[in-house]
């Protein structure tokens, strides 16, 4: 595992092949996909409040970086076409998601599997906000 500490050198957002490519201080490099950022976006909306409450995104293949910002000295927020933009990756957060892409393709494969949906299947539509407030 990367010390926290572990800084980026390069931050570059590839729309057309949809990737962020992002260097480390340690010479690791990553092309990590939007999909793959948004699926896993360590948002409440997506991850819950705790284990078990994750919403299982779908229909996010095609998905763009439409704007990302700074947050301190510490993270990236992108805004993503479809609007989610609560997400707030950290640079241990990325230089996971770039190092073990593999793992979090498969678990977003079986999590996929176990609920019966498709990866392109869109999203239900919430009514409201995502935070529990079921009707």
């Amino acid at each position: 595992m990367p010390a926290p500490t572990v800084q980026p050198t390069a931050v570059t957002v590839h729309q057309a092949s949809r990737v962020l490519e992002i260097g480390f201080d340690d010479g690791a490099r990553f092309r990590i996909p939007f999909e793959l950022m948004r699926v896993f976006s360590p948002s409440a909306e997506v991850q819950g409040h705790g284990p078990g409450q994750e919403t299982l995104q779908t229909g996010k293949r095609e998905v763009l970086i439409t704007d990302i910002a700074p947050v301190g000295h510490y993270a990236l927020q992108p805004r993503f076409s479809d609007g989610h933009d609560s997400g707030i990756f950290t640079w241990a957060y990325l230089y996971e998601l770039g190092a073990r892409q593999p793992e979090f393709w498969a678990r977003y494969e079986q999590r996929l599997q176990s609920a019966g949906a498709d990866r392109d299947a869109p999203m239900p539509q919430a009514g409201g906000s995502a935070c529990g407030h079921h009707h």
